[in-house]
């Protein structure tokens, strides 16, 4: 490294021009003290009019509050819990876009990058660092971004995959902050029980995708017994990252990237931050590659399992939002649906709770007025709650709606088969399954 090079995080951001959009590096990884350093230029009236495009990000996200807005503007691929109030608040907004394809709005040009703000490990002997925890579609905004900042953090791992050289940066700044760690709270009883019905759809030698939180905790833990799993993510915590260690998951099978695993970013423990660090079985990639379903086909037998915050009779499933009130972000949902779907031998499968922790039902006769659509019906296969999983491929209308209610909460199904026969009129009885 050219010590030169490495300037204070005032000094950094002072060259971030008014009226830019901007890319973080996202998740456990954000650059804070560049934020902090952009709001002290924002306080003392100096900049104005920043976009700022990320995955979801942990910690303060003060680029989306009240106080800054016509100074800083969220626009984020994906919403986070940080995020969320302020964006339905409309001091902040969401910008609706396919993971995998969040990469190409900067290396098209559709976004314009004034500044790349990433945070990156220390570099090797050859002066290649690594974006270890949140790789996502950070590599596109180094290569499409005017002013290219790097954060270089002794605590961010030296993750194997894609890999960017030192001197692609204008500016370097130090800092040894901790990245953000996260527990995830302990499944349910009914999550283990849906993690169960969801296990039961994996054989011995699939290769699984699934995301972080509870449930798919619950899923992991339910996957123990299974032998020789392959992983191609997106993303993944601490449940996935025990059935690597005790050897469940090792790519024995995958037809691509053998004996490896494959993601675009993570969140969990220190343990998990540690265990990526120079370990070359575990891949960290750009989006593009994590998130093409072409790819994502290639390995046999792709078992891709995503949540849902309702899924109505025909098979809509909306997983971005809860009515009008935007609740995450598209994310990688469809890339992975797709990918499976092509996938020789391979399964989407769509895995909730019946009911909210409210008692609301989420198997519903039509979404909530304003919910997005992210998995459209025509793509809608598996589905599994606490009661059962049903496959809605290649099944009509009515039949899926009988399918459908055979696992909802039992409480809800006299209700939702009176609302299926109002939708589908008298012949609908006479239907059966």
């Amino acid at each position: 490294m050219n010590p030169t090079r490495f300037v204070s995080a005032d000094e950094a951001v002072s060259h971030i021009k008014s009226h830019s959009h901007v890319h973080l590096s996202s998740v456990a990884s954000v650059p804070h003290i560049l934020i902090q350093a952009l709001c002290r230029r924002a306080d003392a009236g100096d900049v104005t009019d920043l976009k700022f495009h990320h995955f979801h990000t942990e910690g303060p996200a003060p680029y989306s509050e009240p106080k800054y807005e016509g100074i800083f503007t969220e626009q984020g691929f994906f919403v986070g819990p940080n995020v969320r109030a302020n964006v339905n608040a409309g001091y902040a907004d969401y910008l609706p876009v396919h993971l995998g394809e969040s990469q190409a709005l900067y290396r098209s040009g559709v976004i314009k990058l004034g500044a790349a703000l990433v945070q990156v490990s220390l570099p090797d002997a050859n002066g290649y660092v690594s974006l270890g925890t949140s790789v996502d579609c950070s590599i596109a905004a180094i290569e499409s971004a005017e002013l290219r900042i790097a954060v270089v953090n002794p605590n961010v791992p030296f993750a194997h995959g894609d890999l960017i050289h030192i001197s692609s940066f204008d500016y370097l700044v130090e800092d040894d902050t901790p990245l953000i760690t996260k527990d995830f709270a302990v499944p349910t009883p009914t999550e283990e029980i849906i993690g169960r019905n969801c296990a039961e759809l994996v054989e011995d030698g699939d290769c699984i995708q699934m995301g972080i939180g509870a449930l798919p905790n619950a899923l992991a833990a339910q996957l123990s017994g299974h032998k020789n799993l392959g992983l191609h993510t997106e993303m993944f915590a601490d449940g996935l990252m025990r059935l690597i260690k005790a050897g469940v998951i090792n790519g024995a099978n995958k037809a691509i990237d053998k004996g490896c695993v494959v993601a675009s970013f993570l969140l969990g423990s220190n343990e998990l931050y540690s265990f990526i660090n120079d370990n070359p079985g575990v891949l960290m990639k750009d989006i593009q590659y994590t998130n093409d379903p072409w790819i994502i086909s290639r390995n046999p037998h792709m078992k891709a399992i995503n949540s849902a915050t309702e899924v109505d009779l025909t098979g809509q499933i909306s997983a971005d939002s809860i009515g009008t009130r935007i609740f995450s972000g598209t994310g990688g949902q469809l890339d992975f649906v797709r990918g499976a779907t092509m996938s020789k031998g391979g399964k989407s499968i769509t895995a909730f709770a019946s009911r909210t922790l409210k008692g609301k039902n989420k198997i519903v006769a039509e979404l909530n007025p304003g919910a997005g659509v992210v998995t459209p019906r025509a793509d809608a296969h598996w589905i599994v709650t606490e009661y059962g999983a049903v496959d809605l491929y290649g099944r009509p209308l009515q039949e899926r709606a009988k399918l459908l209610i055979s696992i909802a909460h039992p409480d809800d199904r006299e209700m939702l088969d009176r609302q299926a026969f109002e939708r589908f009129g008298p012949h609908y009885h006479n239907f059966s399954i």
